[in-house]
């Protein structure tokens, strides 16, 4: 099989989602038929055996053996081990950006596993037919570039997690017509002094509450410190390395930070594009033309790159 065409009998379509609870392929996947031949792998065994199970050499009418296999997968809350754990066994795979692939516009559309093999089918074999605009195909980051992540990300989360405590304590003083937060230095002090609109002490469930609330407050802060320390550390660990030259290079612009610098770091400096075009798309800022008749103008910028970029 040549690199830019598909053999329908050797293609394996694959979810992003395709390991379910007992890890077994989905329906669409569990039996592999063609020529005739069908071949199923026992559903209790692990998915990476029923891969293997898949796609180890077997006699064909005709034929000495399958020659080669190409598989496609969707990116989805897997992530990429899929993709790896294919591409160590030697089979090419494929990982599409689901938003990329064009869909039936009308209101109702039937929805099967089977139906999404098919599509992504179709949509590989355009995109290995040289129709780029077919799909979007999906970088794969290495296992280290994919780990670096890791810290900006559980701060991020963490910030969040901050926000959401913090909303959530104001809002219970605003109902009883407290506009002031107590400190966490003084807390216990502050809160026994404080009166309600009405003139009440705070009732003792409500107090209760509110001191739990302070306790999670107090542990997302020390983390957030922890992890800023951790993110720290591995910026000054290799002073030779690539990326950590990166973010020592930025921080020493003006009104850029070292978390900021952390982040376009690890989320957009990291690979490499081959032409402003893409850089703006994968950062969100490419315009959207409008053009119909004698109208021609540019609209918002699209925004549908990298949140984090």
């Amino acid at each position: 099989m040549s690199s830019n065409t598909i053999d329908h009998e050797h293609a394996i379509i694959m979810r992003s989602n395709s390991a379910d609870r007992h890890g077994s392929l989905p329906p669409a996947c569990r039996e592999w038929r063609s020529r005739g031949f069908t071949r199923s792998a026992p559903a209790t065994r692990p998915l990476s055996c029923r891969i293997c199970h898949h796609c180890k050499p077997v006699s064909w009418p005709g034929q000495a053996q399958r020659p080669h296999y190409l598989a496609a997968s969707r990116r989805g809350r897997d992530g990429f081990w899929l993709h790896r754990f294919l591409t160590t066994h030697g089979i090419a795979n494929h990982v599409i950006e689901p938003t990329s692939i064009l869909i039936n516009r009308r209101a109702r559309r039937a929805k099967t596993d089977r139906l999404d093999a098919e599509g992504m089918l179709r949509v590989l074999a355009a995109y290995l037919q040289g129709d780029r605009q077919a799909c979007s195909m999906v970088r794969v980051p290495t296992p280290d570039e994919e780990d670096a992540k890791r810290i900006h990300r559980e701060r991020e989360h963490l910030v969040q997690e901050r926000l959401r405590i913090e909303n959530r304590i104001q809002a219970l003083l605003f109902t009883q017509g407290i506009y002031k937060r107590p400190s966490l230095r003084s807390w216990d002090r502050d809160l026994a002094a404080v009166r309600t609109g009405d003139g009440r002490e705070l009732a003792h469930h409500l107090r209760a509450e509110l001191d739990r609330l302070r306790r999670r407050l107090v542990m997302t802060l020390e983390l957030i410190r922890e992890v800023e320390a951790e993110r720290d550390e591995a910026a000054n660990a290799n002073p030779k390395d690539q990326a950590c030259g990166k973010i020592a290079s930025l921080c020493l612009i003006r009104g850029v930070g070292a978390n900021f610098a952390a982040v376009l770091t690890r989320e957009v400096f990291y690979r490499s594009f081959d032409n402003r075009r893409q850089l703006a798309s994968y950062v969100g800022i490419t315009p959207m033309p409008y053009q119909s008749g004698g109208m021609d103008r540019d609209r918002r910028i699209s925004r549908t790159g990298n949140p984090r970029a």
